[in-house]
């Protein structure tokens, strides 16, 4: 036994060793790799060696000490846990000899986990379930986790719903308190509110949607004046129905908007609200925020005035219906329209088409595009996918939009308070010198205009085309853009080319526009007005930013499975992404999104980060670029679509006319 000296001997020695060592603090990264890194907390990045990576999840907070291999390279060593994750994600379940794991779906963790007898919830090989680690590995290197949650095998209808939705711990259900308080509104309600309400019942408002559309939130109606147009836009009014701050409205800031999903909707609103007392029915009194606009006949907004009032929608149109009207045939559904709404439609078609021309001559509007639309089997698997264009209904119903959003904002900034803007920077800062080499190389007008600024970026998207005999100027600079986001301040909105801008258009699909009601209804009857923090806007537009990426993950894994069937058949597509290693290419017909691999090509290409161009002997590949190819695999784990080259190509673009 050691005697008392040699113990403390022994301690001394430890610590010495201790302060000999490069001791430092820092968060687990891991790769897709089986090593790692640990990101220090004065900001350098550090190799992590497979061994050492296998005792630790992505997020721990680690002590390490900093050691040198051979060739004088740094790698950490762990030495202490500081802070052990225990994440709870989504995976699927896996069966190795008598081992059971589940193969995690969590960003930089690519070995599977053990699952013990008692924790496997009778989950069978190959279903999705959600787990939570149990045991972390830090000790022995060998994790356990406890599944949690079965949520289906892979052949489940819905199973590619309900796995993301998982996935980003999104709720479906609505909670008691929500249904206590949807449950405890009705008509009765609404007719107590419409006393003190301006009366519009006698004019001809009609709703233009879809045909499955339940959650009408705007309806229209025009009628001509001297010099243009009196435009009406009601708007569905939530706010004024709603508790301020109540439980529904919690909830839908939370939910933050619905989410269109292949397989339905997940609604921010129940439906009780959005598809009955708040929408915008026909024959239906409804509480409404109407936005009048004074149109002249060049298509120039005027003045303009909100009012909260009641209205009954006349008629629920198609746009099918519309469409056909505005080209002089009147649909079936449309012949028992009195003359006075046939007339207000029609007014509206002209007025629209003024507020379009406006726009084209003094703003910027966003490149015409088909929508593609799948149709799902009763397995919840994409049977076909519709190509559909805008008709002249759809631009009725935008330009209505925009114009009413427009004063929305210009309401707002006049108040002179904080308000709630859409703000759209342009360029990103880092993109502007390179946007500003590309037009010094070009000849014409647009060589000395500065990117960087709202009137030198609208100028050059005005003048701007995409050819593909010369450069695709356009395309070039719509892929060097920021994101647009929600500010307290009003500021130039430059992907629309205006001075300042918002929506409130869509309160039964989006909070914003929800709360944007909410700031207009108590200007106008003089109340102190809600309050978002910095903290709650960050929040806000990370989870509009987490439901798209919801509704995308969805959306793709349904089209990789959809995909092998295209079979051999050459496509049509155009670029739509050019990298390094290859470009993207959009299937014209199905709007498929699939990789070509330079690899796959003969001969070597150089990337222009520039002019987004892959140039070689004979040919280059550039953004809008038609070409012609054939679908190749699927990536499944990655959910990644791969396309090779048909043998046949449209004329291609030379490397000589392209640089």
């Amino acid at each position: 036994m050691f005697n008392t000296d040699a113990l403390q001997q022994l301690r001394q020695l430890k610590s010495e060793i201790k302060t000999q060592k490069d001791l430092q603090v820092g968060t687990i990264k891991l790769s897709a790799t089986r090593f790692g890194f640990v990101t220090l907390d004065d900001g350098r990045e550090i190799y992590l060696p497979q061994e050492q990576a296998q005792r630790v999840l992505p997020g721990d907070r680690v002590e390490v000490s900093l050691e040198t291999d051979d060739k004088g390279k740094p790698h950490a060593i762990l030495e202490k846990a500081l802070r052990k994750t225990a994440p709870r994600f989504v995976g699927q379940y896996q069966v190795r000899g008598n081992g059971h794991f589940v193969a995690p779906d969590l960003p930089g963790l690519n070995r599977w986990l053990f699952v013990p007898p008692k924790a496997r919830q009778n989950a069978s090989p190959g279903d999705f379930v959600v787990a939570q680690v149990s045991r972390h590995p830090f000790s022995s290197g060998n994790g356990q986790v406890e599944i949690t949650q079965v949520l289906g095998s892979a052949q489940e209808p819905g199973i590619e719903r309900k796995y993301t939705l998982a996935k980003h711990e999104l709720e479906e259900e609505w909670p008691a308190p929500v249904l206590a308080e949807a449950e405890a509104l009705g008509e009765e309600d609404i007719a107590r509110l419409a006393v003190d309400r301006e009366d519009l019942t006698h004019l001809p408002f009609v709703t233009i949607d879809a045909i499955s559309t339940q959650d009408m939130d705007d309806a229209l109606m025009a009628e001509q004046v001297d010099g243009g147009w009196r435009l009406r836009v009601a708007i569905a009014d939530p706010a004024s129905l709603l508790k301020a701050d109540g439980a529904i409205e919690r909830l839908a800031r939370e939910r933050v908007m619905s989410g269109y999903m292949p397989g339905g909707v997940r609604p921010m609103l129940p439906e009780v609200l959005a598809n009955q007392l708040c929408s915008l029915r026909p024959g239906c009194l409804r509480l409404a925020l109407i936005c009048t606009i004074q149109v002249d006949d060049k298509g120039a907004l005027g003045e303009f005035s909100f009012s909260q009032s009641v209205i009954k929608s006349w008629a629920k149109l198609s746009y099918d219906a519309v469409a056909g009207f505005l080209g002089s045939h009147l649909d079936e559904s449309l012949k028992s329209l009195p003359d006075e709404a046939l007339n207000s439609l029609y007014q509206l078609g002209e007025a629209a088409q003024a507020m379009r021309q406006w726009r084209n001559d003094h703003a910027l509007l966003t490149e015409e595009r088909p929508d593609y639309r799948m149709r799902l089997d009763e397995k919840g698997k994409i049977r076909s996918i519709d190509k559909v264009w805008p008709t002249a209904a759809h631009k009725l119903v935008e330009e209505c939009m925009v114009a009413a959003n427009r004063c929305a904002a210009d309401f707002l900034q006049a108040q002179g308070d904080k308000g709630l803007f859409i703000v759209h920077r342009g360029i990103r800062e880092e993109k502007v010198g390179q946007v500003k080499t590309l037009l010094k190389a070009l000849e014409g007008p647009l060589q000395n205009e500065d990117p960087g600024t709202a009137e030198g970026y609208k100028r050059i998207l005005q003048n701007a085309t995409s050819n593909e005999d010369t450069l695709a100027l356009r395309a070039i600079v719509l892929r060097q853009l920021e994101r647009a986001e929600m500010a307290f301040t009003a500021a130039p909105h430059q992907g629309m080319g205006l001075a300042s801008y918002t929506t409130f258009t869509s309160p039964l699909r989006k909070y914003t526009d929800l709360f944007v009601h909410r700031l207009i209804r108590n200007v106008l009857q003089q109340e102190s007005a809600p309050q978002l923090s910095d903290d709650d806007l960050a929040k806000l537009q990370q989870d509009q930013m987490r439901l798209r990426r919801v509704v995308s993950e969805i959306e793709q894994w349904l089209k990789c499975q959809f995909a092998p069937t295209l079979g051999d058949r050459v496509q049509s597509g155009r670029i739509v992404k050019v990298t390094s290693p290859g470009f993207l290419v959009r299937l014209d017909e199905t709007g498929l999104e699939g990789f070509v691999t330079m690899k796959d090509l003969e001969g070597k290409f150089s990337f222009d980060p520039v002019r987004l161009t892959l140039t070689g002997k004979k040919l280059t590949f550039q953004l809008d670029q038609s070409v012609q190819v054939v679908f190749k695999s699927v990536d499944q784990e990655r959910r990644q679509i791969h396309f090779r080259m048909a043998e046949n190509q449209p004329q291609a673009t030379s490397a000589s006319t392209a640089t």
